[in-house]
């Protein structure tokens, strides 16, 4: 008899610990994802990518770099990020503890009377000599769950990917942040910069409505001639208060950003004192997987997907379960704490597996394989779009500095075609159709070239921002 005790003990240890050594949770694996061998727009040599560097070494405006600051100590949705942290990291505790069992403690108290005429009445009156018996009983019970199938140490890895997961996703919306507000800063320089330009023209077409009157009185012209002119002189005068209001937007905008009220903000520099970098690297394609923060994020996305399917495959074995208790039960109230007679104890184990759920279970399982296919192809999208707009940003770099080259040149030209306009109509030898002609068209092409500017800077920032660098 001890010996076949003895058998079955090792029989159970040994089905235990086959049973921990069958885990469902394979590995994870990174889809295979379409990459080019380069940035064909701008290639170098090196790795090295302007990502890596900091913010603070990046934008070297005093004025940007102040925003910025603000912006990541008081931004709302950055601020909203990092509780999400927080929420993980509790979550993260919380699934580390999954291992240990579960304890609890009960003090229950209980009074049952029958009915006199009923068989336990007349038997408590005949054995116990009372009409009602009492129990008093304080019970400690643990209960733990043997991680057979690995699917605790799932839970706790998923709780884990989680709180990293958090963590990409607030030096995400910090990487947008910080090209949001520096976007919102170059558009403001150029606002300043075209209005600036519109007051230098309105003084332009002032003095063009004061020559023609002077013109008129001497009638050596009409006073078609004047109204033209004023009329030219109005529309550049227009531009003024709509360049001011879209300024005062684009501040509150900015403030807004920073997490601040509506107001205006100082300017140190003007946008044609800062200086674009000389060279910026993009590194090698296949390094942005691994510094955009989005990507990133939506990959630990797909690993709790292939998690969650190894999970829903262990929901269908088999569960082993242990659970012992103990502690002091009675009778009565005054032998409660009587000791060791009050003692009592108990342990059990048992295996349970799932039969007949209504399919629930197999659905699950289903539904996971078919959420994990969803995540590869949203990883697999994340990736096409950062390459995709690393590749746009390069694109835009080289094209509007084409176009910049051209617009400075066409402002050059008409600047001399202004000059040489109004001496002509003074000299009597072009009407003032041509000088207005010329100063409309001089007044577009300066705005034209500092709008190209600011892209300029757009691009830049762009492709910072889509390399997956601003965070640090």
């Amino acid at each position: 008899m001890k010996r076949n005790i003895n058998h079955y003990h090792f029989l159970a240890a040994g089905l235990i610990f086959f049973l921990a050594s069958c885990r469902l949770q394979k590995e994870y694996q990174r889809p295979e994802i379409e990459l080019p061998s380069k940035f064909e727009a701008i290639a170098f040599a090196d790795t090295s990518s302007i990502a890596d560097i900091e913010w603070k070494q990046f934008f070297n405006d005093v004025t940007l770099q102040s925003l910025i600051e603000k912006g990541l100590n008081y931004n709302h949705d950055l601020q909203i990020a990092l509780r999400r942290i927080d929420i993980a990291k509790q979550q993260l505790t919380q699934a580390n503890a999954l291992s240990l069992p579960e304890i609890n403690l009960q003090l229950t108290g209980q009074l049952n009377r029958p009915s006199n005429n009923s068989l336990n009445g007349l038997s408590l009156k005949n054995f116990v000599g009372k009409s009602y018996v009492e129990n008093y009983n304080a019970t400690v019970g643990a209960s733990w769950e043997i991680d057979v199938w690995g699917k605790i140490k799932a839970q706790k890895g998923i709780a884990l990917t989680q709180y990293l997961q958090s963590y990409e996703g607030a030096r995400a919306v910090k990487t947008q942040l910080v090209a949001n507000i520096a976007q919102g800063y170059f558009n403001l320089l150029m606002l300043d910069k075209q209005l600036e330009i519109a007051k230098r023209n309105l003084a332009l077409s002032d003095s063009f409505v004061i020559a023609t009157r002077l013109l008129k009185n001497a009638g050596l012209t009409n006073a078609l001639a004047v109204q033209q002119a004023e009329s030219q002189k109005q529309s550049t005068a227009l531009l003024i208060p709509q360049l001011e209001q879209n300024i005062a937007i684009q501040e509150n905008a900015l403030q807004q950003l920073t997490g601040q009220l509506p107001g205006s903000i100082q300017r140190s520099l003007s946008l044609s004192d800062l200086k674009l970098p000389d060279q910026l690297n993009t590194g090698l394609p296949s390094a942005v997987v691994s510094r955009r923060p989005d990507v990133r994020s939506s990959e630990m996305a797909l690993m709790i997907a292939t998690s969650q399917i190894g999970i829903a495959q262990a929901n269908m074995y088999p569960a082993l379960n242990i659970t012992a208790g103990g502690g002091l039960e009675s009778f009565k109230a005054s032998n409660w704490f009587n000791i060791p007679n009050s003692l009592f104890g108990l342990a059990a184990g048992s295996i349970a597996q799932p039969i007949f759920q209504r399919r629930q279970l197999r659905s699950q399982y289903e539904i996971a394989k078919l959420q994990r296919d969803q995540t590869v192809i949203t990883f697999k999208q994340s990736v096409l779009n950062a390459v995709t707009e690393v590749s746009n940003a390069l694109v835009q770099m080289e094209k509007t500095k084409e176009q910049e080259k051209i617009a400075k040149a066409q402002v050059d030209a008409l600047f001399h075609a202004v000059s040489n306009a109004q001496f002509l109509f003074k000299s009597d030898m072009a009407n003032y159709l041509e000088v207005i002609t010329a100063q409309y068209n001089a007044l577009q092409a300066q705005l034209n070239l500092i709008y190209l500017r600011r892209q300029e800077w757009a691009a830049v920032i762009e492709l910072y921002r889509s390399l997956g660098g601003g965070w640090k």
